[in-house]
């Protein structure tokens, strides 16, 4: 690079302004954007996820995963909602959602070792030659094999979101006819096991 580019580029306010960010983000990460899941406990009544997501949508936020069942409480949901955002961001986030009355409890569980599972189902088009080595896969994978007709399978999966995306990856090599999932699911584990430890073994599992 000419050297007295090199020069203007060193003392442009605006290079220097973006290296200290990049170093505040480095030094601090609250800074970083991430995945984060929040389990939200809210009265069971109509129209609380509309206000939820209707607020999340004011403020500009996408919400990549939602689900939403009864509690062990009577009259209280649990809602396990997973959006992007730094840890700043996210609680102010959570600060706007206690403002809705029927929402009693926030956790946001990111960096909390927890019990996640999804659910996917995956119908996919086989043939004679194809149809032993999906049945292979899926044993691996501990999938189940829920439904079969003349030039589809269908398949149940349940696990955390990296075993889903692993065989939804793998199946990609074969015409997938229909996909659906649900929501991420998590509960906060007592044991305080390292749930980051067990997914890294259980993906090195499958590859095997």
């Amino acid at each position: 690079m000419d050297q007295k580019l090199t020069v203007l580029l060193k003392d442009n306010p605006k290079v220097i302004e973006q290296k200290k960010l990049l170093t505040l983000v480095e030094e601090d990460p609250k800074l970083v954007t991430k995945k984060h899941t929040l389990s939200v406990l809210a009265e069971d009544e109509p129209g609380v996820l509309t206000r939820i997501a209707g607020l999340l949508a004011r403020r500009g936020c996408n919400i990549e995963s939602l689900a939403i069942g009864p509690s062990e409480m009577k009259g209280i949901a649990r809602i396990t909602l997973v959006l992007p955002g730094t840890s700043a961001s996210v609680t102010q986030i959570i600060k706007q959602l206690y403002k809705i009355i029927n929402v009693l409890k926030i956790d946001d569980v990111t960096f909390i070792p927890c019990v996640e599972r999804e659910l996917m189902l995956l119908k996919i088009r086989t043939s004679t030659e194809t149809r032993p080595e999906i049945i292979e896969l899926a044993t691996v994978f501990r999938a189940k094999v829920v439904d079969i007709a003349e030039e589809s399978l269908t398949l149940e999966i349940v696990g955390d979101s990296g075993k889903v995306v692993v065989i939804e990856q793998l199946m990609q090599k074969f015409e997938i006819l229909e996909m659906v999932k649900t929501g991420k699911i998590s509960l906060m584990r007592d044991s305080k096991i390292n749930s980051e430890y067990l997914r890294n073994i259980s993906l090195q599992t499958y590859a095997l």
